[in-house]
């Protein structure tokens, strides 16, 4: 079939090399004028194989054909007219004339939304459903019977740009092709439009599009979002035009942020770090992310009403001005016209195709990577300028971060960290303002105010790492890249290992020595070792019964869960943070995490390094505060999936019936201890004094695996005693930053009360207290490391524990396994055990028979991070470490597929 092609822009040349390929014979291209020297994308493609092209500045003068126009365009003979994205207006004459006529694409259901915006309106109206027609053009606009149409789903934050890019370009192409197939075959439909639902949608101005606030927020949104990118819609701030684009509805709690008065709104809008809210008249919200002032300059919401450091001059080397030159000569071969520093890219006629290749030939002749976004930020040639020489510095256009840091000075360093609640990567004040002090235990003074979170900045915590996994950057990100960062961080950690260790210390009483080493330092390795898994994880395949003919094939997938809420204890603030968070955040989920109130800071210095390591808003987020208050907030918080919680049974029973009630959410506890360690009198008993000091009295006792119970066979009771006690008077009782220090302070007041009292009971019950048993006479929180005897099965401090450094010693006849099995497991508690012995067979039948999630065979405390560690009985259930911590923060989904 012979055709002339009408039209222009990329669109028109797809269609023009579509209907040749289909074998048609084009025997002319109508289309506008060149500009600047630049033709149009369909006259080059014509031109490149042979077509003839004509350029008509117009068809028509007052309504009637041009005579020679006309003349030269019958005199080509076509049988069809298709007019891909025409913006001519061409007379009847032309129309009419081809023996099957003429069809044009409008992008519209006709008959709704005709007229040249249409996709415009079909945005603003907030249709549902949109696409476009083949039509017969008639002497109407847009009026004449469909030939076809397609239509696909509109989503609520679709642009002009994103549909036409998604749907209407690539599907209109080869609807165009599949209608002139129809009648070139016979079997083209004449659908006459109905008059119902029809509608004329005037073409869209930029004196058009001035934004109504008397309207929902919703229609608001729709309307900017239909004029998103041109012309823009636009309202009066201080007098000046300003222009929107990047909306998006905001279902989140409106963000803290300066209040910017609009002329004609009902509410001030927000600037905050995501861009800027705005309001309907119904209360709801939607976010603006880019702002355009009236000289035409672009910037970031965010920074609206900010000093812009982006107009900043740079002061630039030799070869930053050449390629100033060379990027003049790119924009020149772009827009084929003189560049001035004031030019602007699209007013000088530039379009979506032409950011494109603009972006690619700044990347081959600067070898420098921009992106699309860059240049629409960027539209005057010296501000583009100035972008591609930042990028090519590494300079990236993001807002410092900054907070307000505690500066003090200790063991020979100046400690920097913050001190606020941590949500969506920024330290803020509580919604309250309200603070509280946290205490150095070894002199109890203040170090400083901290923050304490109420159940609003729960609602934001949350909100934001919902965000994050749904909708953000974290829940798209492999999981290589994932680990990337993970190891990133971990890097970090131990770039502040000293820091870290010293504010571990100042602010838990840890001694600097062992902080450094076990606080910290096993922190580091946790993150490293669930760095390495984030790329293992993966499901099964599963033969199952085929149903013949057919077959089939099962697999698993291992998914995160989503938003896990972690509720960690004071005695090891970062490592237990470490333990918990590092294998939730490997398995692809995001964390509100609170710490103790009594132990905020390294949490929160951990903070501040997750953002210099790269991770992004939401995925991790701090809360310091009451376990009352926070802790229960998250138990009950209808987003949170998951809750990890470490710390004392009565406190693991609340969390699980709490998280329970509200939406049944997992959750793994790691709770109270009474760890029997059994010493037989074969034991090489030097090492089961030394380590049998260490399992009590290892970081004050404050020690969730801590022997809570030593049973020593009769034999040897009273040497091991002996020598326990020579240990214990060695022991130095002191500052915990001192390297020479063993035993540092309790971690808080009411935990040293605890202990006295607990003391007390068990002189009050008959048991002998062989030392200490009272606080240390001296300033500071410092308990003296105490030893009982003859404890009796039952008397409290043989069942319950101390969480301090007191040994409790019970004898029993020698050989008398089965008696001191049973009165090793006669607790609640089933955290951890150990057995001294050089016979491996009792080793193993007493490790066999002892209820406990670990059991120490000659050692103690030997915790590694690849090594399953959690409890049984009410020490809790669920895993930290090891590969069967990621089981924690996984879900398993079965997919079952039938095959041929």
């Amino acid at each position: 079939m012979k055709i002339a092609v009408i039209g222009q822009s990329v669109f028109g040349a797809e269609v023009f090399r579509l209907l040749r390929r289909n074998g048609h014979e084009i025997v002319g291209v109508f289309t506008i004028p060149d500009a600047n020297g630049k033709q149009d994308p369909l006259a080059a493609a014509a031109e490149s194989e042979g077509v003839k092209v004509f350029k008509y500045k117009r068809w028509q003068i007052k309504k009637q054909a041009i005579p020679e126009v006309l003349e030269e365009y019958k005199a080509l003979g076509a049988e069809l007219n298709v007019l891909p994205f025409c913006s001519q207006f061409i007379p009847n004459e032309v129309i009419y004339f081809p023996s099957h006529q003429t069809i044009i694409y409008h992008p519209s259901i006709l008959p709704r939304h005709r007229g040249a915006s249409a996709i415009n309106w079909t945005l603003m109206c907030g249709d549902k459903k949109g696409g476009f027609a083949v039509f017969w053009a008639d002497d109407g606009l847009d009026t004449g019977p469909i030939l076809l149409q397609r239509q696909t789903y509109v989503d609520p934050n679709e642009t002009v740009d994103s549909f036409y890019n998604r749907f209407c370009f690539p599907e209109g192409i080869k609807a165009m092709g599949e209608a002139v197939e129809l009648i070139a075959t016979g079997r083209a439909p004449r659908i006459v439009q109905p008059e119902e639902g029809a509608t004329y949608d005037p073409m869209i101005k930029k004196d058009k599009v001035q934004i109504n606030w008397d309207q929902s927020a919703q229609d608001i949104h729709n309307f900017i979002r239909g004029n998103d990118k041109v012309p823009g819609a636009w309202t009066k701030i201080n007098g000046e035009q300003i222009t929107f684009f990047g909306s998006r509805m905001w279902k989140r709690m409106a963000p803290r942020g300066t209040e910017i008065a609009i002329e004609g709104a009902s509410k001030p809008a927000i600037v905050h770090k995501n861009g800027m809210i705005l309001f309907g008249n119904d209360g709801n919200m939607l976010n603006v992310t880019n702002v355009q002032h009236q000289s035409g300059k672009m910037v970031p919401a965010s920074k609206f009403g900010k000093e812009d450091a982006s107009t900043q001059k740079l002061e630039l080397t030799p070869e930053e001005v050449q390629m100033g030159v060379t990027l003049k000569s790119v924009w020149k071969g772009i827009l084929n016209t003189e560049i001035e520093d004031s030019l602007d890219f699209f007013k000088a006629g530039a379009g979506s195709m032409d950011v494109v290749r603009l972006v690619e030939e700044i990347k081959e002749t600067c070898d420098v990577k921009v992106v699309v976004e860059d240049v629409y930020m960027n539209t005057v040639f010296e501000d583009l300028v100035m972008c591609v020489i930042k990028r090519g510095r590494g300079i990236e256009d993001k807002e410092p971060f900054t907070f307000d840091a505690v500066e003090i000075e200790a063991n020979k360093m100046k400690l920097s960290f913050p001190h606020q609640v941590f949500i969506d990567n920024e330290f803020m004040d509580a919604s309250d303002g309200v603070t509280y002090n946290t205490v150095n235990p070894a002199d109890e003074s203040v170090i400083c105010q901290v923050s304490k979170a109420t159940k609003d900045d729960v609602n934001r915590a949350v909100e934001a790492a919902k965000e994050a996994f749904e909708e953000g950057e974290w829940g798209k990100m492999n999981a290589r890249d994932r680990g990337q960062l993970m190891y990133r961080l971990a890097d970090l950690m131990e770039e502040h290992q000293e820091e870290l260790a010293t504010i571990e210390s100042l602010d838990s009483g840890a001694v600097y020595t062992l902080a450094l080493k076990t606080h910290v330092g096993m922190s580091i390795q946790t993150f490293r070792y669930f760095a390495g898994w984030c790329d293992k994880i993966q499901g099964k395949t599963i033969p199952i019964n085929n149903a013949r003919p057919s077959r089939n094939l099962t697999f698993t997938k291992r998914e995160p869960i989503g938003v896990c809420g972690i509720v960690v204890p004071w005695n090891y603030p970062l490592m237990m943070l470490a333990w918990k968070m590092a294998a939730c955040l490997a398995a692809g989920n995001t964390v509100v995490l609170k710490p103790a109130m009594v132990t905020p800071l390294t949490a929160l210095k951990f903070a501040e390094l997750t953002v210099l390591a790269g991770f992004p808003p939401g995925v991790i987020n701090i809360l310091p505060g009451s376990g009352s208050l926070v802790g229960q907030a998250l138990s009950d918080h209808p987003d949170v999936r998951k809750l990890g919680f470490t710390g004392s049974t009565p406190v693991g029973k609340t969390i699980m019936a709490s998280c329970a009630k509200s939406n049944l959410k997992k959750v793994s506890l790691e709770l109270g201890g009474k760890s029997p360690l059994v010493i037989f009198s074969d034991c090489d008993l030097d090492k089961a004094v030394r380590l049998g000091c260490g399992a009590v009295f290892f970081n004050k006792g404050e020690n969730c695996i801590a022997a809570g119970r030593l049973f020593v066979e009769e034999s040897i009771h009273d040497e091991f005693l002996r020598r326990v006690l020579v240990e214990v008077d060695k022991m130095k009782i002191g500052n915990p930053l001192d390297r020479s220090t063993d035993h540092g302070p309790q971690n808080h007041r009411a935990h040293m009360e605890k202990l006295v009292e607990y003391c007390a009971t068990g002189i009050k019950e008959g048991a002998t207290l062989v030392r200490g048993g009272g606080q240390v006479k001296r300033p500071g929180l410092f308990f003296e490391p105490t030893v009982f005897t003859d404890v009796q099965d039952n008397m409290m401090i043989a069942k319950e524990e101390s969480f301090g450094p007191v040994m409790i010693i019970t004898k029993f006849i020698d050989g008398d396994i089965e008696g001191m099995l049973r009165s090793a497991n006669d607790t609640e508690f089933g955290l951890a055990s150990g057995v001294f012995t050089k016979d491996i067979d009792k080793a193993m039948r007493v490790a066999d028979n002892l209820q406990a999630g670990t059991v120490f065979i000659n050692t103690y405390n030997k915790t590694d991070v690849a090594a399953p560690f959690g409890g049984f009985k009410q020490s809790g259930f669920g895993k930290d470490l090891g590969e069967d911590a990621l089981n924690e923060y996984l879900k398993t989904k079965t997919v079952t597929m039938e095959y041929s």
